[in-house]
């Protein structure tokens, strides 16, 4: 059973990497009871999971829970599937690490959890400047989301519906890693490789490492990731 949210609560969803973490740290500037939102769904490797219980806690997240999801059982991307290679060059198009339908499945269970407590919103650290070229990081899907979420619920029925927010949406990732140092997030503790050690060391090869490595630089801050070489 649920504990009832205090008003102006919000569910963030926590990855355990650098924009998520920073999402969480905006939503608290703003004096949110935040309850963080993981998903186990059969990535590679469990260091962000462990990144993002470390972070739930240093952020002061209300209440932090892990939910597991079987998208390994789906497949379709090097981030669930052992037998598809991670790419260490950049590719165009729309790369292998692209999870299907992730982002659908991880905002349905939040905005769920976010029903229970009768939170008024869901953030989610989604961007699309500096990144992948996802589908479900544009501002198109946040906004196709948010009209479901304001249709889908009882709440929504009953004039409360969740606000879904993505305030990094149309940020660089150097802005971000500006906004998330002033808010105090420690990004040593966040992972935010594709294929990290279960230490949570990154390779420093993938897309997901060399945005964040030119993030920082451009940024002028101190790039406190842990490479394994």
């Amino acid at each position: 059973m649920n504990s009832a949210a205090a008003p102006g609560s919000a569910v963030v969803l926590l990855s355990g990497g650098l924009d998520s973490a920073t999402v969480l740290a905006i939503a608290r500037s703003e004096g949110l009871a935040c309850y963080a939102l993981s998903v186990d769904y059969g990535q590679r490797h469990s260091a962000e999971l462990a990144a993002a219980r470390q972070l739930a806690r240093a952020l002061g997240a209300r209440e932090h829970r892990i939910m597991r999801v079987d998208l390994a059982g789906i497949g379709g991307s090097a981030l669930t599937d052992n037998h598809i290679a991670v790419p260490e060059q950049p590719t165009s198009g729309i790369p292998v690490t692209y999870v299907p339908a992730r982002n659908t499945i991880m905002l349905s269970l939040a905005l769920a959890w976010a029903e229970v407590l009768d939170a008024g919103s869901l953030f989610i650290g989604v961007n699309a400047l500096d990144y992948s070229g996802y589908p479900d990081c544009r501002p198109q899907f946040i906004d196709a989301f948010a009209a479901v979420a304001a249709v889908a619920t009882r709440a929504a029925m009953e004039g409360r519906p969740c606000r879904v927010r993505a305030p990094l949406v149309r940020w660089t990732k150097a802005r971000i890693i500006q906004a998330g140092t002033a808010l105090g997030v420690d990004y040593s503790q966040t992972v935010s490789c594709y294929q990290a050690d279960e230490a949570g060391r990154a390779c420093g090869r993938c897309d997901a490492c060399r945005l964040r490595r030119a993030g920082f630089e451009v940024a002028g801050v101190a790039d406190p990731t842990r490479y394994r070489s």
